[in-house]
């Protein structure tokens, strides 16, 4: 019964290494453009959700309705203090938008 029962061990050690091996090789092949795609998402996320939360006095809540298709991965926080909204996908890009008064909501700075 011992044996019988690392081999089963074995047999899910393999399938968990062929998995994250697979995801890895994904993530090389198809990662920066993700990230690429993932950081022009948030930036356009926090851009249009600062606007709507200090320009326009709306709830974050409600300016979470105007995201577009596709952006179900984007999440937005704000910052009351600083006036600012926080765009993010998960281990993915991050952006921030701050409001500035005479200039609107305006992203941090980029840097490649």
């Amino acid at each position: 019964m011992a044996k019988k029962r690392s081999l089963l061990s074995r047999w899910w050690f393999w399938l968990a290494l062929l998995v994250v091996l697979a995801l890895g090789a994904a993530w090389l092949l198809r990662g920066e453009a993700l990230t690429r795609t993932g950081e022009a998402g948030t930036a356009y996320a926090a851009r249009v959700g600062c606007s709507c939360r200090f320009v326009a006095g709306r709830s974050l809540e409600d300016c979470a309705k105007d995201k577009l298709e596709g952006m179900e991965l984007v999440s937005l926080s704000d910052n009351e203090t600083t006036k600012s909204v926080t765009a993010s996908i998960p281990f993915v890009a991050s952006d921030t938008a701050s409001y500035r008064e005479g200039y609107g909501c305006v992203l941090k700075k980029w840097e490649d």
